[in-house]
């Protein structure tokens, strides 16, 4: 089975949490407070992997979970930072944050890499918060915690020349008769249902990947027939090969034909119009086609405004064959790299301070209730270690500095209201 576009579950790993130790031996004087930071989270990792052909296992596994770091240790030794988790794809997978669309890359290259989850960082442990007011800290961190993400994976196949055409114009044909590929044919319209590759090799020592996509109908671009799955395959071809059928018993008109897959093509990527395209008669063996392609070419020759190339062929008697592969190759070499989407770096940004701004906001949710909420204030909470009597008083100072606890009394909360942030409650006090 054959499958192109896939959501799947990744998180990274949360960081090791800093350790709250002091250090008690003999011939160590003021031995103070030693404990270690937190190890790092593992990433998640999308590998691009030649050997992968399609997003099917996916199908199978769709939640990937990095390990967390692990904790601080006494004597001020930090904890061991978690192995990156590393998922394979194939060659030409973009990929999409779900949730919000924004794209985070593609993976076009085998062996290239991409983060796209970040493992937490460790938290730091009370041996860095020892101050001449405070030479015994109870204060350590917890580990940030990891990211959790969506991602849409969709894969576009890299070929060098693709085939498009109406169904049965003998795509899988031609590919069969130019390469070693083994497609699925027969008289029946969406005999191909997957895209198909092949490799051409000419004698000259000249080769390109050829892909053979299923068949376009009129509407394709808005989600009829198949066209809509695969016409994401011809965004990478560099080369495209419109196949038409000269059969006069088709019951179609091939200058209908040519306009029709143009415009489906056109009305999914316009930019799919400036490709070097090889126009191929197809079926040219039938009686009566060699007519129809001259009523054809004489079509092409009064509506185009620009010069054309029209190769006709036959994969029955293989006429035509041979030249049609060796000219597909001299465009190929005048053709340049397709220029492949990669992330785009965002120019520097200057910020202003806004004393009027807040990161953070409040919420009434019951009768004696508030929630506050923002990224800022969630990850203190979740990172400040409340076991010890240090680690409540700096939060509560934060809270202070940050200007929550004036912004709750604002709110109306008053003594013995509870206060939730994150998954973390308390009672207000006056």
């Amino acid at each position: 089975m054959f499958v192109d576009q896939i959501r799947i579950e990744v998180k990274s790993g949360k960081g090791g949490d800093g350790s709250v130790a002091f250090r008690h031996e003999k011939f160590v004087p003021m031995g103070g407070p030693s404990g270690g930071d937190g190890g790092h989270g593992g990433d998640v990792i999308l590998v691009a992997d030649e050997g992968v052909r399609t997003l099917l296992d996916f199908r199978y596994r769709r939640h990937f979970k990095a390990d967390p770091g692990q904790n601080g240790q006494i004597k001020g030794m930090y904890g061991r930072g978690a192995e990156n988790t590393y998922i394979k794809v194939p060659t030409g997978t973009s990929v999409t944050n779900f949730e919000t669309g924004a794209f985070l890359g593609d993976l076009v290259e085998d062996g290239q890499e991409l983060i796209v989850a970040h493992g937490g960082r460790g938290g730091r442990g009370n041996i860095h918060f020892k101050t001449s007011r405070n030479t015994a800290p109870e204060i350590a961190e917890n580990g940030e915690p990891g990211q959790e993400l969506t991602l849409q994976l969709e894969l576009k196949i890299l070929a060098d020349v693709g085939l498009v055409g109406f169904p049965s114009v003998g795509k899988s044909t031609l590919l069969s008769v130019a390469t070693s590929a083994k497609p699925k044919i027969a008289a029946y319209q969406f005999t191909t249902l997957v895209p198909n590759l092949g490799m051409v090799q000419l004698n000259d020592g000249r080769d390109y990947v050829m892909a053979d996509l299923p068949g376009l109908i009129t509407g394709a671009a808005q989600g009829v027939g198949l066209g809509i799955q695969f016409l994401r395959h011809i965004e990478r071809t560099r080369v495209i090969l419109h196949l038409i059928d000269m059969d006069p018993e088709n019951g179609r008109e091939p200058w209908d034909d040519y306009q029709q897959i143009r415009h489906e093509l056109e009305q999914y990527d316009e930019g799919l119009l400036t490709r070097p395209e090889i126009i191929v008669p197809t079926k040219m063996d039938i009686d009566g086609a060699a007519e129809r392609l001259a009523e054809f070419k004489a079509q092409v020759t009064t509506n185009l405004d620009h010069e054309v190339t029209i190769l006709p062929i036959s994969s029955v008697t293989h006429d035509g064959v041979q030249g049609l592969l060796q000219k597909t190759a001299d465009v190929l070499d005048r053709t340049p790299k397709a220029v492949l989407t990669t992330p785009v770096a965002t120019d520097d940004v200057t910020y202003n301070y806004d004393e009027s701004h807040q990161d953070f906001e409040i919420s009434q949710t019951d009768d004696h209730e508030f929630t506050v909420t923002g990224e800022r204030i969630e990850r203190f909470v979740k990172m400040t270690n409340l076991d010890h009597q240090d680690g409540i008083m700096r939060f509560a100072r934060a809270l202070q500095n940050w200007g929550i606890e004036t912004a709750l009394r604002d709110a109306g909360a008053e003594n013995g209201d509870t206060i939730v942030i994150a998954d973390f409650s308390f009672d207000f006090v006056e």
